[in-house]
């Protein structure tokens, strides 16, 4: 069994909910706290032994590629002037350009989420690999990373995270993965019903946030590339369906522990921030207090 090592990070999307403050800062930018979006991502692929991360962007996301670099030699000398005061800033601004290898591709071909994966299929060659979005996260313990990488050595196959879903409308919301129980929270999926409401569901178990792929899912891409028209977006899932109809194995696994962020919307990056700032040791306590004084 390959060790997994890679990790691919689609970001080549114009965040056009948050316009017009992304015209010019990627989405995976915004700030929690103290930390943007896709760091927190980062860091937890670290954590869970990921060596070698494939980000791939767009033209306007030079931004992403500046953050994950060594620091200028002027914001060093400014931390340095600050002394003692600013020197655990310096570290950690030094620190960030060290976590792993990085790699930046441009994308190209359709729209859609399958085609970043194709973009970065030489690159990660015959090795099983994680796949994860630069703007939602799961905080869990164990994280979700390590515990997707546990199923997978456990069964060798690719592996989709998964949450359960308590509201009714968030039938509607994410593919929901359906198949025979193997254990509480995991399922050897044999269908992946997409959006389509409770009543259609085949379980309580929505796809989301990070994936582990067998190399094999590339071919199926290739596949899945050709069965679309000029204009037709390419999504990975289009590729699982076809994997499923190959009998290959793919199980959906239910992160626990857990909750899940996506920021990927006003309202919920908005509720993400203010649930990290309370948690934050040095706002924790003035602004909780700032929250109970505001008046409606």
């Amino acid at each position: 069994m390959q060790k997994i090592r890679k990790a691919v990070i689609p970001a080549a999307g114009f965040g056009t909910r948050f316009l017009p403050q992304t015209k010019a800062m990627p989405k995976e930018m915004l700030p929690i706290v103290d930390k943007p979006v896709i760091q927190y991502v980062v860091e937890e692929l670290v954590d869970a032994g990921i060596t070698d991360i494939f980000l791939v962007t767009g033209y306007h996301k030079r931004t992403i590629e500046d953050h994950f670099d060594q620091p200028s030699l002027d914001l060093i000398e400014n931390l340095k002037m600050g002394g003692e005061k600013k020197a655990p800033l310096l570290k950690e601004v030094e620190d960030i350009s060290k976590m792993a290898n990085f790699v930046y591709v441009r994308q190209k071909g359709p729209y859609g989420n399958g085609t970043p994966l194709l973009n970065v299929k030489n690159l990660i060659g015959n090795e099983p690999f994680i796949y994860t979005w630069s703007d939602d996260f799961i905080v869990s313990s164990p994280s979700r990373f390590k515990q997707l990488i546990n199923v997978y050595e456990e069964f060798n196959c690719s592996v989709l995270a998964s949450i359960k879903v308590t509201k009714d409308e968030d039938y509607d919301r994410y593919g929901i993965a359906g198949g025979k129980k193997i254990r509480d929270g995991l399922i050897d999926i044999e269908t992946i019903i997409e959006k389509q409401g409770k009543k259609n569901a085949p379980s309580d178990l929505a796809n989301v946030s990070g994936f582990i792929f067998t190399p094999d899912i590339f071919n199926y891409l290739d596949e899945a590339l050709k069965n679309i028209n000029h204009g037709q977006e390419l999504y990975y899932n289009d590729a699982l369906k076809l994997m499923l109809s190959d009998k290959k194995r793919v199980l959906a696994a239910e992160i626990k522990n857990g909750k899940y962020y996506d920021t990927g919307n006003k309202l919920e990056y908005l509720k993400t921030v203010i649930e990290f700032s309370l948690k934050n040791k040095d706002l924790n306590g003035e602004f909780r207090q700032y929250l109970k004084s505001l008046k409606f």
